[in-house]
């Protein structure tokens, strides 16, 4: 396994393992194969509604002896309907029960919308209580994250926005870069979209490491010296997304994945009037499931 250092100190995996649309039914055991196949990273959130089985398969790895709680790295995300200051650290407060841990080591604020200053400053006050390790933020654009890093007493650590091969976030990436914030990666895959997994350039750089498709795009995205998040419910697949630090691509190799490059999310953008409106339902859809 590889580490980035944070702005705090703190040591980072580079590839995590996230449960974002795994049922409730098969986190518990995929976490447990996550953990038993070497990750020490694990990413969920509020609005995942998975927070308790990643906490029992936590609870069960530490017993079994599998892993030590120091090693691992944990971490949620605070959702928009428990933004402000109060509610924030009360959500927080429920996540780490529901997680069953006395400290999380990195809880970010999922999204860039409503009172999220108010929640930051929760977060800050948390982080120098010692109940949580690192802050940060996902989903922030150049603009916000500029602002949040620069308008308050903490910088965050970690900023967790989409990023692969069709929206690489280059420019981001160097925005974060000069306030010290680390990038991290979801949707890796894009889904699959785009025809990912068939891409011509990504097949041929694959076949010259005896790779697969995926282990380029993640070898590519920690070479770059970004935190990926991968997932996936199978024990080999899961497997073969960890197995990523035994090759390096040559710089050539790197340069051509860099041409695939779009600047376009392959899902939404945040900068959008409706894409506002879409969260708004997601608020009122997901009010009062957990």
């Amino acid at each position: 396994m590889e580490y980035v250092t944070l702005n705090n100190g703190i040591k980072m995996p580079k590839s995590g393992f996230g449960v974002y649309q795994i049922p409730k039914e098969e986190c518990e055991e995929c976490v447990l194969n996550a953990i038993k196949v070497g990750y020490r990273l694990i990413d969920t959130a509020q609005s995942y509604f998975n927070e308790e089985e990643v906490g029992n398969a936590i609870k069960k790895a530490i017993e079994k002896g599998l892993v030590k709680r120091e090693d691992l790295f944990i971490t949620t995300k605070v959702w928009i309907d428990n933004y402000g200051y109060d509610k924030c650290k009360e959500s927080v407060e429920k996540s780490m029960k529901k997680l069953k841990l006395d400290y999380i080591d990195l809880v970010l604020l999922h999204q860039p919308f409503s009172d999220y200053y108010g929640a930051y400053h929760a977060l800050e006050d948390m982080q120098k209580e010692g109940k949580i390790k690192s802050i940060g933020v996902s989903n922030f654009y150049p603009d916000r994250l500029s602002d949040i890093a620069s308008f308050n007493k903490v910088v965050p650590q970690v900023n967790q926005v989409e990023t692969n091969v069709f929206n690489q976030q280059i420019e981001a990436q160097k925005n974060m870069e000069k306030h010290g914030v680390q990038i991290e990666a979801w949707a890796p895959f894009a889904e699959g979209r785009n025809n990912m997994f068939s891409n011509p350039t990504l097949t041929e750089i694959g076949k010259k490491y005896n790779k697969s498709v995926a282990q380029v795009i993640l070898r590519w995205l920690t070479q770059r010296n970004v935190v990926v998040l991968s997932k996936s419910t199978k024990y080999e697949r899961i497997k073969e997304n960890f197995d990523i630090f035994d090759f390096k691509l040559s710089d050539d190799d790197m340069k051509k994945i860099t041409t695939l490059d779009t600047k376009i999310s392959m899902f939404f953008d945040h900068q959008k009037p409706e894409t506002v409106d879409m969260f708004l339902g997601f608020i009122k859809d997901r009010r009062n499931k957990d």
